[in-house]
């Protein structure tokens, strides 16, 4: 595959996602449990781990499929 045709399909993916964030906000997705989230004076961590997990599946399946 041409290094040129990834790059702007990533981008176009890219463009998508920031474009459904609304939409997938109002699903939860972002604040699944298991995502961390600690809250101290002046500190807030966030770590999404449930959903870094979601969404790396949700690729990999994609990707298996279009390379069938």
């Amino acid at each position: 595959m041409d290094i040129s045709r990834f790059l702007i399909g990533l981008g176009l993916a890219i463009v998508l996602i920031g474009l459904l964030w609304p939409l997938l906000a109002k699903l939860g997705l972002g604040r699944l449990p298991g995502d961390i989230l600690i809250r101290r004076d002046g500190f807030t961590f966030y770590f999404p781990l449930t959903t870094g997990l979601l969404l790396s599946a949700l690729l990999s399946l994609i990707l298996w499929l279009l390379r069938r």
